[in-house]
């Protein structure tokens, strides 16, 4: 079956913009208003990652996407995005709506910690002065609240569950730590790769000490659940100096400056037929100056400075290099015909698949139909006109064609 897209989780604190980011990335109304737990039931919705259809490049006039959309060259493929409550201190203890907004978090690929970088809101998400709260010590706890929950759910009955580790080989030792955490959407290369990078794969687990067992599950959360910090707000001014300095001393981190509000506001006036927009452009054109009033112009006017500065507004980038560069996905087209690009009823690249890099043509053959696999004979490069194993590794924009022995009963 085609793979399932990546669920994207919209964190945060209240009243940091987390409701608009996600409707301005979704268009679905969710409830925004100016007051601490707003969102307590998660919205999901669908966002989309943008990238230059394959069209593009083969030189066709069109496609015709079935499990996506194409506009004006640029593909658009389906991703699930959740909001889930605000978060406050000590909510992995369960305060406010702490263990739900944990529960809710399970199955997230990576998350989108959406900071209120011009400082208006409190540590409880109360609206203060902009520039007066620190958004950094948001971050910070933030990312420690979701690390204590990690290390509370493998903590929990410890000993017992490592001496149980002790005598087993280092596989088995991996198996059994990932299925213990697969409720967390944590794969055994996950597991693995923590262990090896926090130097805990030669040591017996019931002698680990209590900031070892720390150090992997936070390495097991930055790996498993990857963080893309929003710096919303960056249309306040009090949010450059903010955000510079989180740039400056958050090490690692990847911040991408945003503006949800803006982005919202034209998705609006796209939707009105105000202006022409395709998120993610760094600019947008106004279709008809005389259908738009002179506040309406001069804040578009604003809103185009901010995007020249940044690129953009953040959204579309950010949702972007979310799944590109952090769960590093590429972007497939299988097709029947490799000839002309086409299915089986001649639509012409009718499907985009987001797969994780490292993905094999026999793997992509599974995704497609599980016949399809289990016969796998050899793959043909569309674009190359070149015949691949079932090893081979699949690139960004590969357009393939699976032979296998087994027709698929799509």
């Amino acid at each position: 079956m085609p793979p399932s897209p990546p669920l994207v989780g919209v964190v945060g604190k209240t009243n940091v913009g987390k409701s608009t980011f996600f409707e301005a990335a979704t268009m679905v109304p969710a409830r925004i208003e100016n007051r601490p737990f707003v969102t307590i039931e998660p919205n999901i919705g669908v966002g989309y990652v943008r990238r230059r259809c394959a069209h593009v490049d083969l030189g066709l006039p069109g496609c015709n996407p079935r499990n996506s959309l194409c506009v004006r060259g640029e593909r658009f493929i389906p991703v699930k995005l959740m909001d889930v409550a605000g978060l406050v201190r000590d909510a992995h203890k369960g305060r406010g709506l702490g263990n739900k907004f944990m529960d809710d978090l399970r199955q997230a690929d990576v998350l989108l910690h959406v900071v209120d970088m011009a400082g208006s809101t409190d540590e409880e998400g109360n609206p203060v002065r902009p520039g007066t709260h620190d958004p950094l010590e948001d971050i910070r706890n933030i990312e420690f609240e979701i690390n204590e929950w990690f290390y509370n759910i493998i903590r929990r009955d410890w000993e017992r569950f490592a001496r149980g580790l002790d005598n087993l080989p280092l596989d088995q030792v991996i198996d059994s730590i990932a299925k213990r955490v697969s409720g967390l959407s944590i794969r055994r290369e996950h597991v693995a790769l923590a262990l090896r990078e926090v130097g805990l794969e030669s040591k017996k687990p019931s002698t680990w000490s209590e900031d070892e067992l720390r150090s992997f599950m936070t390495r097991l959360r930055e790996i498993a659940k990857p963080i893309v910090v929003i710096a919303n707000k960056m249309d306040i001014p009090e949010a450059e100096d903010n955000f510079r300095r989180a740039s400056k001393e958050l090490k690692g981190r990847v911040i991408v400056p945003t503006s949800a509000v803006f982005e919202l506001a034209l998705r609006k006036a796209e939707k009105a037929g105000l202006i022409e927009y395709l998120p993610g452009d760094p600019d947008f054109k106004i279709i008809d100056e005389s259908k738009l009033n002179p506040k309406q112009l001069k804040a578009l006017e604003i809103i185009r400075g901010f995007m020249r500065k940044y690129g953009g507004t953040g959204v579309q980038q950010a949702i972007n290099k979310a799944v590109f560069e952090v769960l590093q996905m590429i972007v497939v087209y299988p097709v029947e015909d490799p000839h002309k690009y086409t299915d089986g009823y001649g639509n012409v690249l009718p499907d985009a698949y987001l797969v994780r890099k490292g993905t094999t043509a026999q793997e992509l053959a599974y995704l497609i139909h599980t016949d399809l696999g289990k016969g796998f004979l050899y793959a043909i490069l569309a674009k190359e006109n070149k015949r691949v194993g079932g090893s081979y590794v699949l690139s960004d924009g590969d357009v393939v064609k699976v032979v296998s022995a087994r027709a698929s009963r799509r």
